[in-house]
Formats: C-alpha cells, structure tokens, sequence
C-alpha cells in the first residue's frame, strides 16, 4: 500500500493509490493519527500536486556513513557507532518543490536515502520489536553543503538549512525494505545506484540506536544513510531521487536572488 499526501488547491488530503487506476482514494484524516478510513472520493493523481507525504512535527533525524563505499568516497573511515544529526521540519519540502542553495555554499550534493517514518511515540526500543514503530517508508533527499559540512566542526549549517529534506512522492506500507534499489539522477543521469542491502547498520538498529538517545515521536523520520555516488548540483538542473518499490520524486535547484 501507498499513501500520498496532495493537493487540488485546497487544503491538503491524503490518499491510497490505487494503482490499477492511478487514482487516490482520500481518506478522511491524517493516516498517522488516525486511521485508513476513506471518504469514497477519487482523484486522478495526474489531476492533483503531491506533496511531502509526511511534515515531521518534531524531528528528521539523519544518519551519516552508513554505507561502506560512501564513506570511503569522501575520505572517511566506516564509524564505530552511528554517526547521527538532525533536521528541523523546515528543511522538508515535497516533489517538485525547488531546491534553494544556500548563499553560504558553493559546494551541495545530493545524498538520496530510504528514509522511516515512525508510528507512535517510543523510546528505548528493542532492535527485534523496531518493526512495531514503523509506520511506513519515503524516499529523502539529505541534500548536504559540502563545503560548509568539511569546514565546520558540526553538521547544522551543512545539512539543515531550508529545502535540504525532499521527501516524497510516497509514503509505502508493509515494505521489505532489505534489498531495495537506492539511486539518484540528475538531469538524466545516473549518479548514485546502490541497494539496502549495503546499509551497514539495518533500519531495526538504527531505531534501536536513535531511541536511546531521545524519544521519537509519530511522524518523526529517520534517514538511513546514503550510498557511494554523491555529487553536486547546480542552479538550472534537476535532481532525481528513487526508492525500489515507492518511487521517484525529482526537484529543480534555484539560488535565491
């Protein structure tokens, strides 16, 4: 099952695709906080502007080298724990949404990620109960200034900035989520093209790992890492992300005025 959040110029609704149709059959509320209840409308997903399927109301919590060979790729060694940092909810934005380089860079890359998102308020879970929390999965583009991230002695500038969480363009149920396509493309072109079968640490670890540290709340979204691959992008050119089995979702970059 995929739900997507969307508009038709109103206020937003979310929807199951069903894909014999292409069509979305609105629910009545915020899946999340409720239930999968319909409200027997249907629109055509062609017909509506699909959105960020989730706006975390706390957190988007990242997670750095996670994959071998993108560690190595940018000079680093694989860490002995989870390398971990946050996202405020202002970074997300949705497909088509454009990405705004920050005046402060010259250097953002593109990192594109399995991300989970949470179902209900934990702490402390165990790695062989993490499955219980998992509301579903999207697919995030961590975009990172590069630049910014090598010459600070901390992540926030580099990694937290306005429009540096695309997610999207929906959010899959009930997904096996061990040995799925990860890539990115921009302009056509593939840059990054690894599975998840290469995460070091799993989703149930990185869970168990994040939730000892602080609580997660629903909504809240974990990024899993990025595989080997990443690499600028520019004003003008349009960066693609996809996740086997959810989808792709693409956004062009600006720099502001």
């Amino acid at each position: 099952m995929r739900i997507a959040r969307f508009t038709t110029g109103e206020n937003p609704h979310y929807g199951v695709l069903d894909e014999e149709t292409d069509e979305l059959v609105v629910l009545k509320g915020d899946p999340i906080y409720g239930d999968l209840s319909t409200s027997g409308r249907r629109v055509k997903v062609d017909e509506v502007r699909l959105l960020s399927p989730v706006i975390p109301r706390s957190k988007v919590i990242g997670i750095g080298r996670n994959y071998a060979e993108h560690a190595v790729e940018l000079g680093n060694e694989v860490p002995d724990e989870p390398v971990v940092f946050l996202k405020p909810n202002t970074s997300v934005i949705g497909p088509d949404d454009p990405i705004v380089l920050p005046p402060y860079s010259h250097e953002v890359h593109h990192e594109a990620e399995l991300a989970v998102v949470i179902s209900r308020m934990c702490k402390y879970v165990p790695v062989e109960k993490a499955e219980q929390v998992i509301f579903g999965y999207t697919v995030a583009n961590d975009v990172t200034a590069r630049d910014v991230q090598n010459s600070d002695l901390q992540w926030t500038r580099g990694k937290a900035f306005d429009t540096s969480c695309p997610l999207g363009p929906y959010l899959a149920l009930d997904l096996d989520v061990a040995d799925l396509a990860v890539r990115a493309r921009v302009d056509g072109e593939l840059r990054q093209d690894g599975r998840t079968s290469q995460l070091i640490r799993s989703v149930p670890e990185l869970i168990s790992y994040v939730s000892g540290i602080f609580t997660l709340l629903p909504g809240d979204v974990i990024l899993t890492g990025t595989p080997a691959g990443v690499g600028p992008i520019d004003v003008g050119q349009r960066v693609e992300v996809e996740v086997e089995g959810i989808g792709a979702m693409s956004n062009p970059v600006v720099r502001r005025d």
